[in-house]
């Protein structure tokens, strides 16, 4: 669907790509077994669809451990960054598929394989999208703060994927409300809680922390950025040069 491969070893050039692509892959990871769709009955769609969901629940969760495990902010800093690029950009041209082909989220699972991908996509990339926030919330409000086209597309998703069915009860029934409550969109409840940050403490020991790696990091982004301006500046001709 897009190019994220490309994302990825363009933006972390100076990282160990084995360490960052398990996490790029599970935002575009075909799902297996969704071709069998088919081969049932309509309304029986949205149930086989369920249980895939679950199986790519596990895979998320998994790279979502190996983030965590890292224990290094700089590191979570820079994948995270690049992971939330690539995964509004599913998330946006799989809304701009569904949308065009008028797909109702409480509607029947569709069937053509294109709508499948683009609705499994914003299933997915929504619900994992809560995973990180709610786990790593300072890194995530950092970025997500200053973008109201993120903020636009997941108010979106988490709309879309309320409607669908599949957040309905297990243990994902809790996610889109409290990913909604941590990121603003929907009023706190008195007795919200996100229930990761209390875990949280090892991999944010301090405010000061995290901030000096937020320091860090801008800093030598600021450093490239300059680099990358003095390369495109202008250039005295030959000509002139000899006058």
């Amino acid at each position: 669907m897009v190019g994220l491969e490309h994302v990825c070893v363009a933006a972390v050039s100076d990282m160990d790509l084995l360490v960052f692509c398990p996490f790029l892959l599970v935002l575009v990871l075909p799902r297996g077994g969704l071709a069998d769709v088919d081969k049932q009955r309509v309304d029986s769609g949205l149930e086989i669809y369920k249980k895939l969901f679950e199986v790519k629940r596990k895979d998320q969760m998994n790279a979502l451990k190996n983030l965590i495990e890292l224990n290094d902010v700089n590191q979570q800093y820079k994948i995270i960054d690049i992971m939330l690029k690539g995964l509004f950009k599913v998330l946006e041209d799989s809304r701009a598929v569904l949308i065009a082909a008028d797909v109702p989220p409480d509607g029947p699972f569709p069937q053509d394989e294109k709508l499948k991908d683009a609705y499994s996509h914003v299933v997915e990339n929504t619900a994992f999208f809560g995973d990180v926030v709610l786990r790593f919330p300072k890194i995530v409000h950092h970025y997500f703060d200053r973008n109201s086209n993120w903020n636009n597309l997941i108010r979106w998703g988490i709309g879309f994927c309320n409607l669908t069915g599949v957040f309905e009860r297990g243990p994902h029934s809790q996610l889109l409300g409290l990913m909604a409550q941590e990121l603003g969109i929907s009023e706190k409840s008195p007795d919200y809680r996100n229930p990761f940050k209390a875990d949280h403490s090892e991999f944010f020991p301090s405010a000061d922390t995290f901030q000096k790696a937020l320091r860090e990091e801008e800093k030598r982004r600021k450093k490239e950025e300059k680099r990358k301006e003095i390369r495109k500046g202008p250039r005295i001709s030959r000509s002139q040069s000899e006058l």
